[in-house]
């Protein structure tokens, strides 16, 4: 059985999680890559990444490289002489990486692959109103996440749970497969399975202003599970006007009504409790939201300060 000396690369809280639980398992972990420094925020003050922070807070060695072809930063990482690397939320690698190590380079991916390929699986799969997902590990090849796969785990969807729900189950359940990864690695006896592709496979496309916007004529499943999918981050939005003002909102949690009524699609019903939108069979009732330049607020707090016109409405 061969002793894993491993390279760990993430940015994320995600990966933390990951992280964590390797350290905590009594591996070795002889080096760590994130991401370089960024300014964040409106003071635009240098942020360092989730993994750096634990990296830094557990001694860990760290390499924070702008150009993963880089000659410096090649010699770095081949004179840590890791035999293993895990990804976990990172970026694409160059085949000069992902290469180096004599075990592989393998990646854990927040999806049942190969379906939801890509960068946001978590969101995706609750947008489109799947059931159940999971977690694959699988050895890196030239593209983005279509290697031969090692390991899944898979996990019921809960009917209202939101994607930041998700995204911490998945970090549990990734541990422990990641985990079970190591331990077949370990043993030199990997069985791997070759990821087959046809025109049914799902894609997770990366999150965009536009894709985040509700379609208010769209059914009440298909609007609920947009918020839900995109809470707590990065929120969905849509257009509020009321009378000569317009604002852009973002709603973070919504209840689906089923209801028959007369209203025009996307007119806003307020009462002193509650915020309700009409859409084609029923409402979507406003539970918490955002207001430009505010804070998340739920909607009753809301309706403490604000009051809204009968010619409200939301598109």
């Amino acid at each position: 059985m061969e002793k894993l000396r491993i390279i760990f690369m993430g940015t994320p809280e995600f990966a933390v999680g990951i992280l964590d639980t390797i350290i905590k398992n009594n591996y070795e972990v002889v080096g760590v890559i994130t991401a370089a420094d960024k300014p964040a925020g409106r003071g635009q003050k240098i942020k360092y990444s989730a993994v750096k922070e634990y990296a830094l807070a557990n001694n860990l060695t760290l390499l924070q490289p702008t150009n993963l072809k880089d000659e410096n930063f090649l010699e770095e990482l081949k004179a840590l002489n890791a035999n293993l690397q895990i990804v976990v939320a990172f970026r694409m690698l160059p085949k000069v990486v992902w290469e180096m190590p004599s075990l592989g380079t393998f990646n854990l991916h927040a999806s049942l692959l190969p379906n939801y390929r890509g960068a946001a699986p978590i969101n995706w799969a609750i947008i489109n109103g799947e059931t159940k997902t999971g977690v694959t590990t699988f050895f890196i090849d030239d593209k983005i996440d279509t290697g031969a796969m090692i390991l899944n785990s898979e996990i019921a969807i809960e009917p209202e749970e939101t994607a930041g729900q998700l995204h911490d189950r998945l970090m549990h359940l990734g541990s422990t497969t990641v985990i079970d990864t190591l331990k077949v690695i370990e043993t030199g006896n990997v069985t791997t399975t070759i990821q087959e592709d046809n025109d049914e496979i799902k894609t997770a496309y990366k999150l965009n202003k536009e894709n985040c916007k509700i379609d208010w004529t769209k059914s009440g499943a298909e609007i609920n599970n947009l918020i839900r999918g995109l809470s707590p981050y990065p929120a969905s939005w849509c257009y509020l006007k009321d009378q000569n003002e317009e604002l852009n909102i973002k709603i973070y949690e919504a209840k689906l009504i089923s209801e028959s009524h007369s209203y025009e699609i996307g007119k806003l019903i307020s009462s002193k409790k509650e915020i309700k939108i009409a859409i084609k069979e029923g409402f979507i009732q406003l539970l918490s939201l955002q207001f430009p330049g505010k804070k998340r607020m739920l909607a009753s707090e809301i309706l403490n300060g604000v009051s809204f016109s009968d010619a409200a409405k939301v598109y």
